[in-house]
């Protein structure tokens, strides 16, 4: 997060997913003094799980106004989350292979949905231009994450250079868009550690990308894999509830 865009009262949206890492993220704006603004897509995912916690997460921050936006990738597929005719991983790494929990894996997941990130920091874009706000805030991590592509700060770097030479508001000179990735250079472990010290709920998240019926944690996915290894090493205990407990 760069600390000299920062000042009470300035306007940020945020990206949020119901997950503990947009979760923090958000609180880290929040406690910088924005006025916040939270952005959830419902791009067609699995599940309604991720849904419902985003907006616990919004109201637990209490942001000014908590946006959720229809944009069904389904029509698109390629991706776990959004083809039912692609099955979720379980289990990668138990032998260790497939997801590596720090690093890059050695292959990109079935669960990357194509251009994810970039299609929603450009909604959050747009939100923020209307808004008078020049700050957005995207909780993605480059050091305990799946492999993505668009969790990178290279990628980050990119868009902000985009986004300066796309909208109406920078090329005027009302501002200069800045994208937050304080997360970024933060492993899991150290997320979910200052994140209680800060005293989030981390109960009020959600992470699996296959939940039961019941909407239980699977407990054996890319997603929650990486969340039970964050809260073990953190020497925490995970507040939500897995399947087989």
């Amino acid at each position: 997060m760069k600390e000299s865009t920062i000042k009470q009262g300035k306007r940020a949206v945020l990206l949020m997913s119901g997950g503990l890492d947009s979760y923090m993220a958000g609180a880290m704006a929040v406690r910088a003094g924005f006025e916040c603004f939270g952005l959830t897509v419902a791009y067609g995912q699995r599940h309604e799980q991720e849904l419902a916690a985003a907006e616990r997460v919004a109201a637990s921050l209490g942001v000014v106004e908590h946006k959720v936006l229809e944009l069904d990738l389904r029509s698109f597929g390629g991706s776990a989350l959004t083809d039912d005719e692609i099955e979720v991983p379980k289990g990668r790494g138990d032998k260790g292979q497939g997801v590596k929990i720090q690093g890059v894996a050695e292959e990109i997941p079935v669960t990357y949905v194509p251009a994810r990130n970039t299609i929603m920091l450009a909604l959050a874009l747009g939100w923020a231009e209307v808004l008078g706000a020049f700050d957005i805030f995207i909780g993605i991590n480059a050091v305990d994450y799946s492999g993505y592509p668009d969790c990178r700060g290279e990628f980050i770097k990119a868009f902000e250079e985009m986004a300066n030479l796309a909208t109406a508001a920078a090329v005027q000179g009302k501002g200069r868009f800045v994208i937050h990735s304080p997360l970024l250079e933060l492993s899991k472990a150290e997320i979910i550690r200052k994140g209680v010290e800060m005293g989030l709920d981390y109960s009020l998240t959600h992470s699996c990308y296959d939940p039961a019926a019941d909407g239980k944690a699977c407990g054996r996915c890319d997603s929650c894999r990486l969340r039970r290894e964050g809260f073990a090493k953190a020497g925490l205990t995970d507040p939500i509830e897995y399947v087989g407990g």
